[in-house]
């Protein structure tokens, strides 16, 4: 683990080519149809980026997404060609203190302008949904079920990619409309069958996997599993030996960050606050905590 006490909030790779930054990642493009994706210590929450980052967060997500990528080898393809520093471009040279071990070095994907939700407990707009509608992105749900209720079978819950602000829940047919029959079965069926390979193996670690969403593109005419995946960012964790349906489930993510948040009042307009060190402290050891219990692993 790197031995900096300070939270790495954005990189600053010199002459190399930054082809976006998002919430929490910088992506330069390397040519030769090759990606650095570049996790930092980030953390969004309420859609807003906030001035204070979570030391080492970015390491903790790439370590877990490269666990789940060797892990799921055998299920889906991944746009991984490698996570050490040392075999990057000659370019990279320069820069190994701040990619060693937050950095993937990835093949360009054609990405689908869809995110791949799959819920198998009701929980967060989820819950909401239900409690409005019986139903949960259009998908009809036995009535009677309470928060955090295990679903009878897991729902896939397509959204839009949006530029802005929430991606944008969508019908399984608005994704057919947008992608295609073929492609968006193809999506689906995989997305449920890495969920619940995923779930079995957390399940085993004593954590559940709530639900999660998967990004995928085209590399030769391929789906291909791209971006981040199964972490604390993108999916809800929650400690299995505590689960308690009826109501919010502690989970291993942002939610001291939430917390806080909620507790100071802000207005969530920008400019986003601070976090006092006592919050960054407690979320970094949520962050470590779901990756120690999924990996088996004590160092990153």
């Amino acid at each position: 683990m790197s031995q900096t006490s300070q939270a790495l909030i954005q990189t600053s790779l010199g002459d190399l080519p930054l082809a976006a930054r998002g919430k929490v990642r910088d992506i330069y493009d390397l040519g030769n149809s090759q990606l650095l994706f570049v996790a930092t210590d980030r953390i969004s929450a309420f859609d807003h980026v906030l001035a204070t980052g979570i030391t080492d967060k970015g390491r903790i997500l790439t370590q877990l997404s490269l666990f789940w990528f060797k892990l799921l080898s055998d299920t889906v393809k991944n746009h991984l060609v490698t996570a050490d520093a040392a075999q990057f471009p000659a370019s990279c040279t320069p820069y190994l203190e701040q990619l060693e071990g937050r950095s993937m070095l990835v093949r360009r994907a054609e990405m689908f302008p869809v995110e791949c939700v799959v819920r198998g407990y009701l929980s967060g707009s989820g819950w909401k949904d239900y409690q409005r509608t019986g139903s949960v992105c259009g998908i009809r749900l036995p009535s009677g079920l309470r928060e955090s209720d295990k679903l009878p079978e897991p729902i896939f819950t397509p959204a839009a990619k949006n530029n802005v602000g929430h991606d944008e829940n969508i019908s399984f047919q608005k994704m057919v409309d947008t992608i295609g029959q073929k492609p968006a079965e193809d999506l689906r069926d995989l997305s449920i069958k890495i969920y619940e390979k995923a779930g079995k193996h957390a399940a085993s670690k004593g954590v559940i996997l709530a639900d999660t969403k998967f990004e995928f593109g085209l590399i030769d005419g391929e789906i291909t599993l791209a971006d981040e995946v199964l972490t604390p960012d993108s999916s809800r964790y929650w400690p299995a030996e505590t689960y308690s349906p009826g109501g919010a489930q502690p989970s291993f993510d942002k939610q001291f960050v939430r917390d806080y948040l909620e507790s100071i009042h802000w207005n969530k307009q920008a400019p986003a606050p601070a976090l006092p060190p006592e919050v960054v402290e407690k979320t970094k050891a949520k962050y470590l905590e779901a990756f120690r219990l999924i990996t088996g692993r004590t160092n990153l």
